[in-house]
């Protein structure tokens, strides 16, 4: 694959989106946490509200199929007030596409649903010998993920409606070629440049400092050398691991499991067929195929009378290319492979068996079956140890809701301790000595936990915090035992690291003032730059370049070149940059060229259903009411 343009195509694809999407107004992390506590309003699309309960709803559905997917997922990562918002995002997008699938009248007709639900893999598991689903299965699986047979295939139903709304205009963009080529090359021009870091620690010989210059600077910058606020916390989880442990199985139950478990192993049996195929031309008179029907009647007679020869008749009168020539063997094939009337009378036959003559789209079938590969049938003893955490999981999901209820209510109940819900519940009780705002890792860096835990009410009162949702089906309390808050350290405690850090500062200071004087100087007399040897760089092969130098390189006018050109990176130091000239890409070799131009229109067609979709936004008034949380903060 041309791995090069995918690696990179986030800055393609910014620049396309950059023309497409507006920016927005970045809230503080306060200003969101309090709007997302109530219960109000937090978006709309067409006129309709979407509440808070249905914004929790959704994000706890995305995490958990993201969680099934992607089981070493860290979960700390779905629980932070961006993941949040994401799953905001998404929901209102849903929402604006079914509303315009229904104004423009897009709708999935039977046939097209149930050709979705016959591809799904797992419902093709669910299949009986004769080919029927097994309906009790199908609803005991829809069940467990809190849904009947008839919300499951409205939810399909409406999300291939949805998909219809953007495909047309998703799958209409295409790059021509010289388009493609003019921006491959822009995109992987290389740039001869020359480079030399000013570093600080270059400069540190020549700072003096006093130690009255460490008393002023520390009395000018106190709170940098404050001692974190930090407390003894203890907390509670409830999760469906917790849930489970509780459960008790009944033997009735843990037999039945058993027998859903055969049923789905007989499903993946396997089958391994000859056959016959007399093709029918596509929009052939009625009369043309009866005429093919009745030469596959002659050809069964003849097998029946002669079941030994059916590889010889397959070779000579097979129209199916691919396995004509090896007798009419199509190999193994499990349920779901094979269309619907060939698969139904294939596995309604015994091994060694002729089927009659089988129609299906592609003509006329008569088949052999020539083997069956069963699974191997495990005793209910053999199984058990498997089963058992798998059933317990199971009733641990369907018991949650009302377990969390109940530890809800007990630690606001009696908010003083977390001890009387560990008990009642059989939950751990746990404790961590000097946290911070930061948190750890775990449930103690959600950052809704943390902002609870950190509450005036929470450290002056030591009262248990809400339970707080810190992870899909994970519910956690905490309470301060013990609280210190931050103070400014004493001057003899921090003189050492006051001093390096004002040596650091006049050291980075003065390595800019002697890069700005030497560009000045090389400004004028270009030819006295003293750099090292030339590189040649590019997005590719940024041959170790920090990116804001490499930027620097890529982007400077070069109608004047050679351009010099000064970057201060603060403590980092400075850096003096001559761009020499633009060297074109080496050429691509064909193969890459049609890969980038497949990633460009693709790249393309996402960006004009973006664009499209911006216009739905516009046109059924689409608006996210919560407040777009700032940037992360890094764990410190």
């Amino acid at each position: 694959m041309f791995d090069s343009i995918r690696n990179h195509k986030k800055y393609l694809m910014g620049f396309l989106l950059l023309l497409i999407i507006p920016s927005f107004v970045l809230f503080g992390i306060d200003g969101y946490t309090r709007f997302t506590e109530g219960g109000q309003s937090v978006a709309q699309v067409a006129g309709k509200d979407i509440k808070q309960q249905d914004w929790d709803a959704a994000h706890r559905r995305f995490a958990d199929n993201l969680l099934a997917n992607s089981p070493n997922l860290d979960r700390g990562l779905l629980d932070t007030d961006q993941a949040r918002y994401a799953s905001l995002q998404r929901l209102v997008d849903e929402r604006l596409l079914a509303t315009a699938a229904d104004k423009l009248r897009f709708a999935t007709s039977d046939q097209r649903l149930a050709r979705e639900l016959q591809q799904d893999p797992t419902i093709a598991t669910l299949r009986k010998p004769d080919g029927s689903l097994d309906m009790a299965q199908y609803r005991q699986l829809l069940s467990t993920q809190g849904q009947t047979p008839e919300m499951f295939e409205a939810n399909v139903r409406a999300d291939l409606s949805r998909r219809q709304v953007l495909q047309g205009v998703a799958t209409s963009g295409f790059v021509t070629p010289s388009v493609s080529k003019a921006m491959g090359d822009a995109y992987f021009e290389r740039r001869d440049i020359q480079w030399l870091r000013l570093a600080p620690a270059d400069f540190e010989r020549q700072v003096s400092v006093s130690d009255a210059d460490v008393e002023k600077y520390y009395q000018a910058n106190a709170a940098q050398f404050q001692s974190p606020e930090q407390a003894d916390v203890e907390f509670v989880t409830l999760d469906l691991a917790a849930v489970a442990q509780g459960i008790v199985l009944n033997e009735a139950d843990l037999r039945a499991y058993y027998e859903q478990n055969l049923k789905q192993q007989a499903s993946t049996e396997q089958r391994r067929a000859s056959h016959i195929l007399l093709t029918v031309a596509s929009g052939a008179s009625a009369d043309d195929k009866a005429k093919v029907k009745a030469k596959a009647e002659a050809l069964l007679a003849q097998l029946k009378a002669a079941p030994g020869k059916f590889a010889d008749i397959a070779r000579a009168e097979s129209q199916d290319p691919g396995s004509a020539r090896n007798g009419g063997d199509l190999d193994y094939f499990s349920r779901g492979a094979m269309v619907k009337p060939f698969e139904d009378a294939a596995y309604a036959l015994e091994k060694g068996q002729i089927s009659g003559v089988v129609e299906s789209e592609f003509g006329f079938h008569i088949i052999q079956l020539t083997d069956i590969k069963r699974p191997a049938q495990r005793s209910f003893e053999a199984m058990r140890a498997e089963m058992e955490p798998e059933l317990k999981k199971q009733q641990a999901q369907r018991k949650f809701a009302e377990a969390a209820e109940q530890f809800s209510n007990l630690v606001y109940e009696q908010a003083d301790s977390l001890a009387p819900a560990a008990e009642k519940l059989k939950l751990k009780l746990q404790t961590v000595k000097g946290l911070g705002r930061q948190g750890q890792p775990g449930v103690l860096s959600n950052p809704k936990l943390l902002t609870a835990l950190f509450a005036a009410d929470s450290v002056q009162k030591k009262r248990n915090t809400e339970a707080v949702e810190t992870g899909p089906s994970q519910l956690t309390a905490a309470r301060v035992v013990q609280y210190a808050p931050a103070a400014t350290q004493p001057l003899a405690a921090v003189a050492a690291q006051v001093r390096a850090r004002l040596v650091a500062e006049r050291a980075a200071a003065l390595a800019k003032a002697d890069g700005e004087a030497k560009l000045a100087a090389w400004r004028k007399d270009i030819g006295s730059a003293k750099l090292p040897a030339a590189i040649t760089v590019s997005r590719d092969k940024p041959e170790g370049l920090p990116l804001k130098v490499l930027t620097a390189a890529l982007s400077a006018d070069l109608t004047q070149a050679p351009v010099l050109v000064g970057l201060d990176q603060g403590r980092e130091g400075y850096v003096l940059l001559r761009v020499n000239k633009a060297v074109p890409r080496n050429p691509p070799t064909a193969e890459t060229a049609r890969l980038e131009a497949n990633e460009l229109a693709q790249m393309w067609s996402s960006a004009e259903g973006a664009a499209y979709l911006s216009y739905l936004k516009t046109q059924f008034k689409a608006e996210v009411k919560a407040p777009k949380p700032g940037p992360a903060k890094p764990a410190s």
